[in-house]
């Protein structure tokens, strides 16, 4: 036998009663305009709603008696959308990204480790930083505090480390959160923005504001003289190019 199961895109609003479909001899009834009429008959409940053209909506099944509510079904579903709408919106994504470094980094890769990172932090994800040693380099895990230390040093204004580097194995594992977004500095590749061409409008519009440099004369293009070989005595072709001397 089969099990219902919940569907993944299922809404608050699927799981509701409506009208006939509530379970309960009595209800505890919200009217319209939000007024409490008390504990009455289901049945006198759904002939009240449909007096006022609305629908008994179940609010609090959990209660004792269940807690109905006089309102349109449509609207009431748009309501609850736009409550879980607007508490996404305040939710932090918790999206994890990971960068890996190693002891003997190169200033250059580290400067693009971390700018991979501001990314990250700038966009409210977690950065996950990863320092792994390979064979001898256990001797020396010294070297590798210090890359982390010069990490966290480089995006200080963008994120805060959750707690301290700590050696796990053959690794030092750090998470670094994104500060408040009014205490957080601005991206710095937000800031450049590549130039773009001008368009034909645009061009048209610049030369009725500067008329001189549309009216100014444009150059003649200037007349190059080619060499031209010459016949010689014997008949044949004298090269100017013959007696240039390559150093």
């Amino acid at each position: 036998m089969s099990r219902p199961f919940t569907p993944r895109n299922s809404s608050p609003a699927s799981f509701i009663r409506v009208n006939g479909k509530i379970r309960a001899r009595e209800v505890r009834v919200i009217g319209v305009e939000g007024n409490q009429l008390g504990v009455i008959p289901l049945t006198e409940a759904i002939n009240l709603a449909r007096i006022h053209g609305v629908d008994l909506v179940e609010i609090a099944a959990n209660a004792v008696p269940p807690v109905c509510r006089l309102v349109d079904f449509g609207k009431y579903r748009y309501e609850i959308a736009k409550k879980e709408k607007e508490s996404k919106k305040h939710q932090h994504a918790s999206t994890v990204k990971e960068v890996q470094l190693s002891p003997r980094i190169d200033p250059h890769d580290l400067g693009i480790k971390t700018t991979h990172a501001i990314d990250f932090l700038c966009e409210d994800m977690k950065v996950k930083v990863a320092l792994k040693f390979r064979g001898r380099e256990m001797a020396h895990t010294e070297v590798g505090f210090q890359v982390i230390n010069k990490f966290i040093e480089l995006i200080a204004p963008f994120g805060h480390p959750d707690f301290a580097p700590k050696l796990v194995g053959r690794a030092i594992n750090l998470m670094i959160s994104p500060l408040p977004r009014n205490k957080r500095a601005k991206n710095p590749r937000g800031e450049d923005e590549p130039s773009k061409p001008e368009h034909a409008s645009e061009k048209a519009t610049s030369e009725k504001s500067h008329p001189e440099k549309a009216d100014a004369p444009k150059p003649a293009p200037q007349k190059v003289k080619v060499p031209v070989a010459e016949e010689s005595a014997t008949g044949g072709l004298n090269s100017p190019f013959e007696n240039l001397e390559i150093k």
